[in-house]
């Protein structure tokens, strides 16, 4: 069948599936910064109902490390901060990536006379 297609029409259905896998490798990256924030929630949440005498511990690297819990919560609230505006980024990004997707899409169903059957 792409023998039968003109080089512009082969390049737009290659850029649509390099845009499908940009959108699906986005989404994907959102999901993990989601967790990392909800994870980040709740966390914050835990040690705001501790005591200041309750044992706190942080990760670093493999291990655990007994820590200040007021530093712990800095330290949550900044990743949390970080988590949110990479979040903002990405949700940016994937609403370019959609309308890219889209108009090429438009553009592809226009130059094959609207026989493009829709992806699922």
């Amino acid at each position: 069948m792409s023998a039968e297609l003109p080089p512009q029409i082969q390049n737009q259905i290659a850029q649509l599936q390099q845009l499908q896998q940009q959108a699906q490798a986005l989404a994907l990256q959102r999901s993990q910064l989601e967790l990392a924030l909800n994870e980040a929630d709740q966390t914050l949440a835990e040690l705001e109902k501790l005591d200041d005498k309750s044992a706190v511990f942080k990760t670093v690297g493999t291990i655990l490390v007994k820590s200040n819990r007021e530093d712990v919560k800095a330290d949550l609230s900044e990743k949390k901060e970080t988590y949110s505006v990479r979040l903002k980024s990405l949700e940016r990004q994937e609403e370019r990536v959609q309308t890219r997707f889209k108009q090429l899409q438009e553009q592809l169903k226009k130059a094959l006379g609207g026989g493009v059957p829709q992806a699922g």
